[in-house]
Formats: C-alpha cells, structure tokens, sequence
C-alpha cells in the first residue's frame, strides 16, 4: 500500500477537509434435473413456505448501491429486479444452480422447444393474474422494447395456454434456461404499463416481486413498500430506501455514519476504519465480475496487435490488486475468473517494460528528441475512456497503466465519463476504454461470449467481431453437456487473448458494508438479487 501512496497519493487518499464537506452533503426449490446431454428436463418447485408473522410496520431499511439509474424500465436494466419489485421465471440459488421461481417446472420438447409452466397462483402487484398468456405479452414487450434482449432470447415464437408458455428459439439453444435468470427477463403486467403509459411505468414498474414502487428519483432513489399480497412469504420490512449514488466515498461515509444499512462497493481504504465500528461489518465476496480494457477496431492508434499487447504488458495487475483492492482481487488472465471450471488456468500477465518497449520498437515506434515513441514523425498518444465513479477502483486503474506508459515513452490521455460504453458506442475518438461487466453471471461463459463477440451485443458497444470466435460460439451454443461446453468455453478464451481485443485486468471482490443489525441476508455473487421478502433487521 505504501508505494502506492507514493505514487499517486492524491487519488487514494481524501483530505480531512473534504471528508468533512462530503458528511454535510450526505446530511442534506428444488435443483434442476438434467440428463446426459445437459439438457433441462423438468424442474419442480415445492409449494411457498406458509406465510411468515414475522413482519413488522416499522422495519425499515436504506440501501446504497453504486450505480445510478436513470430508468427503472425492467427489460432494460436490473434495478427493477435488484430492488425486489419484478422476478423472473428461474433463478440462481447460493450455489449458483438454476432453479425455479415463477416457473414450477420446465421442459425441453425438442431442440428448439421449450414449455415452461407458471405458478398458479401468483398475481401482479396490480392485482391481475400471472398466467402464460401475460408472461407471452411481457416478453413480446421486452423484445420489442430491448435490441439486447431480443438477441439473447433468440424468440421464433411464443405460444401461450392456461400456464403454459411455450417459447421457440431460432436455433438450438440447450442452455436456454440459464438466459431466462437476466433481471432484463423479468415478467411484468403489459396491462398496467397500458393503463400507465411507458413513462410513468418506466418509474413505477409492475411486476410480482415482494416490495412495490411508491417514488422514484432518476439517478437516486428508489422508494418501496411491502407487497402485502405477495405471493411468497410475506416480507419482513415494511419499507425500503434503494439509493444509488457513483461516489464511493459518499456512500462509505453514509455507511459508517450508520444513515445506510447495506452499501455496496466500499472503497477499499475505508476498511480498516469499518472493522473499528462494533456494529458494522464488511463482506468480502468472490465475484462474478471482470474489469478489463477494450481497444477500438477503427483505431489506427491500436490496429497492430503488437500495440495492444504491449499495452496489456504495462498493466501492472499485481500493484492494481495489491495497492488498489488491497487484495480483495484477482490478477485476470482472460474473461473468466481462473477458478472457474472454464477459466483460464494459465499465469496472468505480469508488468513488464521492456517486452513492451520491443514490441512497440517492433511495430516501428523509435523515440523521438523528447524521449517519446514516435512513428512517421507522429507520438503515440493514446485517449483512454475511463469511469468517473461507480466502483471505487475504476478511475484510478488507468492511473496506473498511464504511469508505466510514461516511462517508456507512451502518452495515454485519460478522459473520464460516467458510462464509458455510452461513450463508445457513440464516438470513435478514443482507442482504449475501461470496461466492467459479469462475465459469468450464470455460473457459465456462453452469455458472455455471445453478448462481447457478436456484434450487436449487450456488451459490445465498439462492434468487436474475431472471424475465428464464431464457429467455436456457435457450436457452443448448441450444446449442453457441461463439460464439453467448459472446453469449448476454454477454447474461445483461448482465441480471444491470442486477438486481444481486450486486456483483463483483474476480478475484483464486491466490497458489501453491512450493518450488524441486518438479518437473514448475505451479497450474493451474481449481484443480482438484494431487495428481498427475507431481508430483515433487528
């Protein structure tokens, strides 16, 4: 930690002053059966436990997350899901299994046939009735609503009678189940987004979830109230306060003035501080996610791979996990975490100037009378798109690669935005951007692959397309025993650092304050379910 206090002790540590004008602004079911092959056979749900008593009018509680949303629209984001308002027909359990939720059971007719019957006894928060033909009218409306949806749900057709939702993908999909756990597939009552109209759904959605919408601020707060006829045990709190907010060392100092009960993504400096405080602890837990780089293909700055691999030897991953997360982190070596079944298990790449150096000397780079590395008498400046909050790591992470850039001549000009992938997508001025996703939500690779690498994708908003990566995604997709797709899975990581589009840097731990007078609940990996019916607090 010291000699990255030396280093770039402006960007790690806050002064008393600020601190103290920071305090005042914050003042103002059972598993899944499958058979040889991996396929989904049926998978049944045991009747909802007998309606808890343990709930109580004033149990309140205020969460803090990093992420701002400007929507709650729930094809399109994960707040709605996240906040305990709309659910999804499966789901993941603590051991990251998919398993029922709406959807008592499930079954693979064919190769392209899937028939999911629905819980019948569930209804929207509007009252109205969750039967096949409202699930056909949710879905019909994400698709409609969301690019990104419609890409990785693959509809042909949908079919609906009584409970019973029949769903026909373009082509054979024998993981499908696992797409169907994205918060964006959430089911919501069509009819009251008809009776609303889009915008005020948008900030008030519908679903059948535990907690109900009663006020949102864009970018803020969310506002929730018990779903007294939920259809689940009823939940144990009475309200919920689901903040948002990108700067972690608000939402640190929120935490340790005790004003939020949970708050995500604690800088890790504030920790040793936290273990101080006797009512509140801290979980450290092994995510799902990958912070990595993506380089433009329409750049000429980084068309030679030889400048992209040079830039991926300057990353110092082992002072980001150490100086930075102060160890709550992994070196990455690839898309996946290396603990994975389908991880790399190779070494990541460690610092190392000098092979830099001769790569870019290779690629034709000489320095110049200033000592900068040049090339037809033009420096190599690279812009580099980086977050301005959300995770604490995020911003200073390119501060890092930039200073070892420096060194052997390589100007990297950072340009800090709020959503990099927006930015992106949008403009083509910049040659290197910060990127943060789950890569492996699902306990599995193939949504990644086909949302980063296919163009089009969720996660690929620079277009990024490698011609030998789709026969191994396509066949992929079309099979289902674990093993054979955990090989293939390898083999496309395989491919993918060989290209290098991207640099991965590191698989951050999710830092997760949580006062001790919480209950029954703990952050989960995927990160996707945190307002929930059994959350509590004494």
């Amino acid at each position: 930690m010291y000699a990255m206090k030396k280093r770039y002790p402006k960007f790690l540590k806050l002064t008393g002053a600020l601190l103290l004008i920071l305090a005042f602004i914050m003042a103002g079911c059972s598993n899944q059966v499958s058979n040889n092959n991996g396929d989904t056979i049926s998978s049944e749900q045991p009747a909802p436990a007998e309606k808890s008593s343990i709930t109580d009018d004033n149990k309140k509680i205020t969460i803090i997350h990093s992420l701002p949303s400007e929507t709650l629209d729930p094809h399109n984001g994960w707040i709605a899901l996240r906040a305990g308002v709309t659910e999804t027909l499966v789901r993941l359990d603590e051991n990251m299994h998919v398993t029922p939720w709406l959807a008592s059971k499930w079954e693979a007719k064919d190769d392209v046939t899937w028939v999911f019957t629905i819980r019948d006894d569930i209804d929207f928060q509007d009252g109205t009735k969750l039967d096949a033909a409202a699930a056909k009218a949710s879905f019909e409306r994400g698709i409609t609503d969301s690019k990104a949806l419609a890409a990785s749900l693959k509809i042909a057709s949908l079919e609906a009678n009584g409970q019973e939702l029949t769903i026909k993908t373009t082509e054979p999909l024998p993981a499908y189940p696992t797409e169907l756990v994205h918060p964006t597939t959430s089911l919501i009552s069509v009819a009251a987004e008809t009776s609303m109209g889009k915008e005020k759904f948008n900030q008030a959605p519908v679903g059948t979830g535990p907690f109900k919408v009663t006020s949102f601020v864009s970018g803020k707060e969310i506002k929730l109230v018990r779903n007294d006829a939920y259809w689940d045990e009823k939940a144990r709190l009475a309200e919920v306060t689901f903040q948002s907010n990108a700067d972690a060392n608000i939402r640190t100092l929120a935490f340790q003035s005790k004003q939020a009960d949970i708050v995500y993504h604690l800088s890790p400096e504030s920790l040793e501080a936290i273990k101080q405080e006797q009512d509140l602890s801290v979980e450290s837990v092994t995510s799902l996610r990958t912070h990595y780089f993506t380089y433009n293909p329409a750049s000429n700055n980084v068309t030679d791979i030889q400048v992209r691999q040079a830039i991926d030897k300057l990353i110092d991953r082992d002072a980001i996990v150490n100086d930075i997360m102060l160890g709550h982190a992994m070196p990455a070596n690839g898309p996946f975490n290396s603990t994975l079944p389908f991880g790399n298990s190779e070494a990541a790449q460690k610092l190392d100037s000098v092979g830099a150096l001769q790569l870019l000397e290779s690629a034709g780079y000489t320095a110049g009378a200033n000592g900068k590395l040049e090339k037809d008498g033009k420096a190599l400046t690279l812009k580099l798109i980086a977050f301005s909050g959300i995770n604490p790591e995020l911003p200073l992470i390119p501060l890092v690669v930039q200073s070892e850039a420096a060194k052997i001549g390589v100007t990297i000009e950072i340009v800090s935005v709020e959503y990099p992938e927006v930015y992106i997508k949008d403009q083509t001025d910049w040659d290197i951007s910060t990127s943060s996703y789950l890569t492996s939500p699902r306990g599995d690779g193939g949504s990644f692959l086909n949302s980063t690498y296919i163009v089009g994708g969720s996660y690929n908003p620079a277009n990024i397309h490698i011609d030998k990566l789709d026969p191994i995604i396509k066949q992929l997709n079309a099979t289902g025993e674990v093993a054979q797709r955990n090989e293939l899975t390898r083999k496309a990581v395989e491919i993918i650092n060989e290209a290098m589009p991207h640099s991965y840097i590191i698989n951050p731990n999710i830092l997760v304050g949580v006062n001790k007078r919480v209950a029954n609940w703990k952050p989960g990996a995927e990160e996707f379910y945190i307002v929930t019916n059994k959350l509590d607090v004494n």
